[in-house]
């Protein structure tokens, strides 16, 4: 028999406090955790927000008045994108599109109605560069909008290194910077130019942009499409050959995220048309087109009515569900009509 056998073992009284620890750690660390849970959710239900509309004519003169400019034909556009763009960072909770910790990263449908508004400001910040501000297209570009058109088209996800904020919000403060010199009647080289021609140029970019959300929202309930991409053409060709019908569906999952997108474009969208019918008034009314935009306004307002279901409805066209997608895509279908015929308007009126 060996030794340890025939050892005497004592018995080993544990302390109070040791037999305590773990079970305190653990009760500490779970009331922590369950606190920060409590926070992100309260967090994600203040957050999940959409800005109120504000008035563009009242934006531009608090503006005005703040850096004591004067207010130029061009200004009550510039100032709404400035507007537009502090908005999108800094409305209640911030800039959510980059963020990678709770709630803002399992938040997705305030980020689609970022990326919304983000599309609006990119197309505007081109159009900027490229027509509205050069008299012709052998004119040089405006220094500060040819850096801002970069800043917007910068990756809308990166967290650090840069941070997407940062870069957005340079191309806020080229816009200003631009809107200064172009209200000031001592700096001549910062110009707005108020034609049919870059009215169009915008429009055509718009037009564009609601076709294919009013597509991608329509086909929430899947339909048959033949191929019309060579229609009209004889002569056109195409890199790949596309079937003659196919089933066109937006997927499930992708159906909210492209209703509040489109809601963030439309929301920018509807500040940007009523600052244009202001500077471009003469304009709109030597071809009689001002209650043609008008009109589109008219017919996106209903875009921003308040959703009052708790998600995003899409039943199968006149099925027993309502179908808030179908809803959207014939506000955005109408109003593209109507920009339609007031590119119209503004070509041959």
């Amino acid at each position: 028999m060996s030794w340890k056998f025939w050892q005497r073992t004592e018995p080993v009284y544990m302390d109070d406090n040791m037999s305590s620890t773990p079970s305190t750690v653990g009760r500490v660390a779970g009331g922590l955790i369950g606190l920060y849970l409590a926070v992100t959710v309260v967090l994600s239900w203040w957050w999940d927000y959409e800005p109120d509309q504000f008035d563009v004519r009242e934006n531009a003169e608090q503006m005005a008045q703040s850096a004591n400019d004067s207010l130029v034909t061009g200004y009550l556009t510039t100032a709404t994108v400035i507007t537009l763009a502090d908005t999108l960072l800094e409305k209640r909770g911030g800039y959510l599109s980059n963020d990678v910790f709770p709630p803002g990263v399992w938040m997705d449908n305030v980020p689609e109605w970022e990326f919304g508004v983000l599309t609006l400001l990119r197309d505007a910040a081109r159009v900027y560069r490229n027509d509205l501000s050069r008299s012709q297209s052998q004119s040089a570009e405006d220094p500060d909008l040819s850096e801002a058109e970069g800043k917007f088209f910068f990756d809308n996800s990166s967290w650090v290194l840069p941070q997407t904020e940062d870069e957005y919000r340079d191309g806020a403060q080229l816009f200003r910077n631009y809107l200064g010199r172009l209200s000031d009647s001592g700096q001549t080289n910062a110009q707005f130019y108020a034609r049919a021609d870059n009215l169009q140029q915008w429009l055509a970019a718009v037009e564009t942009r609601l076709g294919s959300m009013s597509q991608r929202l329509a086909a929430s309930v899947g339909k048959r499409q033949l191929n019309i991409d060579l229609a009209g053409d004889s002569a056109a060709q195409q890199a790949t050959a596309s079937p003659q019908d196919q089933l066109v569906k937006t997927a499930w999952l992708d159906i909210d995220n492209i209703f509040f997108e489109t809601r963030g474009y439309t929301w920018a969208l509807l500040h940007m048309l009523r600052a244009m019918e202001q500077d471009f008034g003469d304009v709109l009314d030597d071809k009689n087109a001002r209650v043609s935009l008008q009109q589109i306004i008219r017919e996106l307002e209903p875009s921003q009515d308040t959703v009052w279901s708790p998600m995003i409805l899409n039943g199968d066209g006149l099925g027993l569900l309502a179908n808030h997608s179908l809803v959207m895509a014939s506000y955005i279908a109408r109003a593209n009509a109507a920009i339609i015929d007031l590119r119209t308007l503004l070509t041959q009126g």
